[in-house]
């Protein structure tokens, strides 16, 4: 059965995807703002979902520090496994903004998490509070932006003439099969890796993580096949922005998240920010404002070594 689960959610992970990115390409064009905006705030947000879930879930039943596992291990295997497998599927382009606003704002959010937390080992609600209301203000600045630099790199015409109400629907559909997606391959993967004796810890900072990337995963793949690099990078940029400040932010909120394990700030928050800093030399290096399928090839072997390092401590 748990096999099952793992299959039937992957299926509906893809099905999200594909719905997310059509209906974020329409937007694009409905909007007349860039698709790398519409990446990082309407595809970002419903990618993120899962991430949120699983975290309230945590919280509000009492184990409010598997966000913080979650949190960090889905913004790993953000960079290190889709943006990799991603870039594997055909070399992406970056713009320039990239390396002048979406990183750096991404690095700035990883460090303040970094010490808040290691301030006194624990996430206060005033803490989120900053976080979430730093979310709002770059949003606010990144739509402003979008207004002025109305650029669109068009390839799929014909979503340029779609319906508002076909594109309201595409994004329910996307965003509930990307929910349910992760919730079935979530589920599967715990009780596979329960039945071979791997630990909670390890599973909440590994499959768990892993499971609530997979919209990201799927959106991106998805529409890196359709040409639509800019929206497959500005998701993933974006939803590590959105598991930080809106994930951990609304949680810690609800219940402030005291840190239980201490390898999260010993050893698992330093890959999180190593794998966001190596972003800036991968780009523009030897090749300028390019991931290139070798450079996938890196991230992704670099994921597997930290995931062997997790399995192998228990």
């Amino acid at each position: 059965m748990s096999i099952l689960w793992v299959i039937l959610g992957f299926i509906l992970l893809v099905v999200g995807g594909e719905f997310l990115v059509r209906s974020s390409v329409a937007l694009s064009f409905k909007f007349n703002i860039s698709k790398m905006v519409i990446g990082m705030t309407v595809v970002s947000f419903a990618t993120s979902a899962p991430e949120l879930l699983v975290s309230l879930n945590a919280a509000l039943s009492g184990s409010p520090a598997i966000a913080i596992n979650n949190v960090v291990g889905s913004n790993i295997a953000n960079i290190g496994l889709v943006l990799g497998v991603t870039a594997l599927v055909g070399p992406i382009a970056v713009d320039k903004s990239f390396y002048k606003l979406n990183w750096p704002v991404m690095m700035i959010f990883s460090m303040a998490l970094y010490f808040f937390l290691k301030n006194d080992s624990v996430l206060t609600s005033l803490e989120g509070g900053i976080l979430f209301l730093g979310l709002l203000l770059f949003l606010f600045f990144l739509i402003k932006k979008a207004k002025k630099d109305t650029k669109i790199e068009g390839v799929d015409d014909t979503l340029s003439v779609v319906s508002n109400f076909k594109i309201v629907i595409w994004l329910l559909i996307g965003a509930a099969a990307l929910y349910f997606g992760s919730e079935w391959l979530v589920k599967g993967a715990e009780e596979i890796a329960l039945a071979v004796g791997v630990s909670k810890g390890v599973i909440g900072l590994s499959l768990i993580a892993i499971g609530t990337s997979v919209p990201e995963l799927a959106a991106s793949v998805i529409a890196a096949a359709k040409q639509e690099k800019a929206i497959s990078l500005g998701n993933l940029i974006g939803s590590n922005i959105f598991n930080i400040a809106s994930v951990l932010g609304v949680t810690s909120i609800v219940k402030q998240i005291p840190v239980t394990e201490p390898t999260i700030l010993n050893n698992d928050i330093f890959w999180m920010l190593g794998f966001s800093a190596v972003l800036i030399p991968l780009i523009l290096l030897p090749k300028q404002l390019q991931i290139s399928r070798m450079k996938g090839m890196f991230l992704v072997a670099a994921y597997g070594v930290l995931m062997f390092f997790i399995f192998t401590r228990g």
